[in-house]
């Protein structure tokens, strides 16, 4: 290979590294998502103003076509075509609030999302961190050694809260308490001569008083129908 392909390879190549690297170093040197916001914010604050400018103007330009409407119709409809102008560009920022709008939400979103992944990083690190030191085998052994310790102080105070000295059955100690009451209550009854007797007679009904009432009724109702009837005749 000649001398002069040899330096026209080198400064090619040369050519490519150094444009390689600017632009690494541009897109090293971005923009950060914080700084695109901003300035997505700032482009809407201007459009919105320049909507606000025209239509002020549009009601502008339409008052002089009203004014002028009968009597210069050439100034009428000039207003009406500086009107349709600015009803165009009106629209056109309309639509670019909406693409600025949609990009700065996906711009917020998308660095809302890439913090998040961040923090679980680190997060997912500092776990990681931690349990380096932990043994799962021994985490078992301590748990089993805490087990067999709760069990053995579950023991000692069943025995410390037992009963002390001889124990009785509850059960024989009610049914001679039973035996007790009864034959005390059989005692009081002796004492008392017995139950008193029951009388033999039949007690005296009051149905007949019922009925005497009801009687004296019926000839009280008699007396009180005779009396209309002679009243009557």
């Amino acid at each position: 290979m000649s001398k002069i392909a040899k330096l026209f390879k080198g400064s090619s190549s040369s050519g490519s590294s150094s444009s390689s690297k600017s632009k690494h170093s541009r897109s090293r040197g971005g923009p950060s998502p914080q700084e695109a916001i901003h300035k997505l914010r700032e482009t809407e604050e201007m459009l919105t103003k320049k909507q606000d400018y025209l239509e002020k103007r549009i009601e502008q330009e339409l008052a002089i076509a009203r004014k002028n409407g009968t009597n210069n119709k050439r100034a009428a409809l000039q207003a009406l075509k500086r009107k349709k102008r600015l009803e165009q560009q009106l629209t056109q920022i309309d639509g670019t609030l909406s693409t600025i709008e949609f990009q700065r939400e996906a711009l917020e979103n998308s660095h809302t999302n890439t913090e998040v992944l961040k923090n679980m990083g680190f997060a997912a690190k500092a776990m990681k961190r931690v349990h380096e030191n932990m043994d799962i085998g021994k985490i078992d052994d301590l748990m089993q050694d805490i087990t067999e310790q709760q069990d053995v102080a579950r023991e000692i105070s069943d025995a410390i809260s037992g009963p002390f000295g001889e124990t009785f059955d509850e059960d024989e100690l009610l049914a001679e308490l039973e035996e007790l009451e009864q034959e005390e209550l059989e005692g009081n009854m002796k004492r008392m001569g017995g139950l008193p007797s029951v009388p033999s007679s039949k007690l005296p009904s009051a149905r007949p008083s019922s009925h005497r009432a009801t009687t004296k009724k019926r000839v009280e109702d008699e007396d009180d129908m005779r009396t209309l009837a002679s009243w009557a005749t």
